[in-house]
């Protein structure tokens, strides 16, 4: 049950001032409140014996007053000290979750669902900040506060009535001690349920149009029912051994209540102690029940602590494929791509993806790359991209030096990457387009949206600049879509410009327009271009087709139309299409 404190040590002791003041104010709050029940006996006997005088009486009235103020300003300073310092480790242990996740490759988000990880970086650190917070109290209270509690009962009152009432002390920690275990266990699953829910629930409101599209509502709020109902039954697993710590540490109690009072009223018939005795006993044995609570509430936030820390420390453990080099070398600007014999396979896959890719590229160049769906287009980018370990045989060098040997933030940094799937943010079109470019001038967007084509649309929309995209950008078309994500990559006037079939959804002469844009912005810039449509690459330096991983051509448009190969094949028949 503590281990989960010794996983927490960092923390603690980065923050040990803190804490050490939050406790010891804790400690001696608690010091304060055992001393009325002694007074209060001493008050009971004193009357029975007729000794208490009325300027006696005032002074413990203004001693209690004083108790009082006292603890409450004591009480307050540890209450804001010590769940402050929880709500930080919430928030710190968000900030290293979410880093985590900014260096994480594409092979550790397809093993963690994004619902999952939502669920991990909210209930699960909320539970590790309980820990920090209550969890610290109640160790506090059912340690310190129970033993001055205990040692007060054994030296002011009596040693064998406190032992007598302490019996049911060693059964409560037995049962707790199981009860412990099952939490672990069941809120684990419980945890894991409400992930899966989180995951499917996410992907139902992404997917809504589909779901519509297909009338497949009812069926989906089936299965969602299903999830709901599985969720509930594992937390009301959990809830059923919640619910078994209360009565029993009642029960507990009063089987003590019962042998002190019991055993405490013979010992006044005996005259071992007197009535003011008994009475303060009774009220520290009532002053117990809250750390006799504490032990219990103690167990089950612990393990639910424990529980969420494991499935974050999980998660943390994880490395990432693509790191920085030790000493990175310095480049000023990508003036030579080098592809030299590469061979790259994905994690886990069977097959070589990528088979000896030989390729020269200088600064300025535009490369063409086609082929047909699942050729590798996309795989060849992400080795620039560096989105997985470097490749199984052969070298990618810029400038001569491998790309492994760079810094990631360098590479990428020379980078525009436009991907198939557009991503926007729920933002204005203003604040996608300067993503990269947060101090680019209106001047300068308006510049850009001219190359992209997409000045028109954008002075048609309600609000211009200003219009709200909706969530992944709902609101625009897919060619506008397409056009936002290409102006947000050309507003950071990257090195090297990455287009992966992201010409796709506009028409043929606005395809046109963008390319002829392009040619003039991008003339001393490097720029890959993937197209299923070769009108958008008639035009580059150096065209490639890949097949199965493989540059089966490789020239440009004329060369290549010379060959009569697959490029000529599929130029032909977009020609006769219409596709140019």
């Amino acid at each position: 049950m503590i281990s989960v404190f010794k996983k927490l040590s960092w923390y603690f002791k980065e923050q040990w001032v803190r804490y050490t003041l939050a406790i010891s104010a804790l400690i001696v709050v608690n010091v304060l409140v055992v001393i009325p029940p002694t007074i209060l006996g001493e008050v009971i006997d004193s009357i029975q014996r007729n000794q208490l005088t009325s300027e006696r009486f005032t002074q413990l009235v203004a001693f209690f007053i004083a108790l009082i103020i006292t603890s409450y300003l004591i009480s307050f300073f540890w209450d804001y000290t010590l769940f402050g310092r929880a709500i930080l480790l919430e928030k710190k242990m968000r900030t290293l979750l979410m880093g985590h996740f900014m260096k994480m490759t594409p092979s550790f988000f397809g093993k963690y669902r994004t619902g999952d990880l939502m669920a991990r970086a909210t209930n699960d650190l909320k539970a590790i900040m309980m820990t920090a917070g209550f969890g610290i109290l109640t160790l506090v209270d059912s340690t310190v506060f129970m033993a001055f509690i205990i040692a007060i009962m054994f030296f002011t009152i009596d040693i064998k009535l406190t032992l007598a009432a302490l019996i049911p002390l060693p059964i409560m920690a037995f049962i707790m001690q199981k009860y412990g275990k099952a939490i672990h266990e069941r809120f684990m699953k419980a945890q894991a349920s409400f992930s899966e829910l989180n995951n499917d629930t996410l992907e139902s409101i992404q997917g809504v149009r589909v779901i519509r599209a297909f009338v497949q509502e009812k069926q989906d709020e089936k299965r969602f029912n299903q999830k709901t109902e599985e969720v509930f039954q594992k937390n009301i697993e959990v809830a059923k051994l919640d619910a078994l710590f209360e009565p029993t540490i009642k029960v507990l109690v009063g089987l003590a209540y019962t042998i002190g009072l019991g055993y405490g009223s013979y010992l006044v018939i005996t005259g071992d102690i007197t009535i003011g005795k008994l009475v303060s006993f009774n009220v520290y044995l009532g002053m117990l029940i809250w750390p006799m609570f504490a032990v219990g509430e103690l167990i089950n936030v612990m393990q639910r602590g424990n529980a969420s820390l494991d499935r974050i420390d999980q998660i943390l453990s994880h490395k990432p494929d693509v790191s920085d080099p030790d000493e990175p070398q310095l480049l000023k600007k990508p003036e030579t791509i080098q592809f030299q014999n590469l061979s790259f396979r994905y994690p886990n896959s069977n097959q070589v993806d990528l088979k000896n890719i030989n390729l020269n590229i200088n600064r300025g160049e535009t490369v063409g790359v086609v082929g047909i769906t699942g050729s590798g287009k996309t795989t060849l980018f992400r080795q620039l991209l560096r989105e997985y370990p470097i490749a199984e045989h052969g070298e990618l060098k810029i400038n001569g030096v491998r790309i492994q040997d760079l810094s990631l933030d360098q590479t990428r940094e020379w980078i525009s990457h436009v991907p198939q799937d557009h991503i926007l943010f729920s933002k204005t079109v203003r604040e996608n387009i300067l993503f990269g470019n947060h101090n680019a001038s209106d001047e300068l967007i308006y510049d850009i949206l001219e190359t992209a084509s997409l000045r028109e649309d954008i002075d048609n929309l309600p609000e211009g600049l200003g219009t709200l995209v909706g969530e992944s950008g709902v609101t625009l078309s897919g060619g506008q879509k397409q056009r936002v994500s290409l102006a947000r990559a050309l507003i950071k006037h990257p090195e090297i410009l990455i287009l992966d079939d992201s010409l796709s959804a506009v028409d043929g002469k606005t395809e046109t327009k963008i390319i002829e844009h392009l040619k003039k912005v991008r003339s001393n810039k490097t720029t890959f271009i993937s197209a299923h449509r070769l009108s958008a690459v008639q035009h580059a330096d150096q065209i490639i087709v890949l097949e199965n991983g493989e540059i089966v051509e490789h020239g440009t448009h004329d060369e290549l139309m010379k060959r009569q190969g697959w490029y000529y094949t599929q130029f032909v028949i977009q020609r006769m299409e219409g596709g140019n």
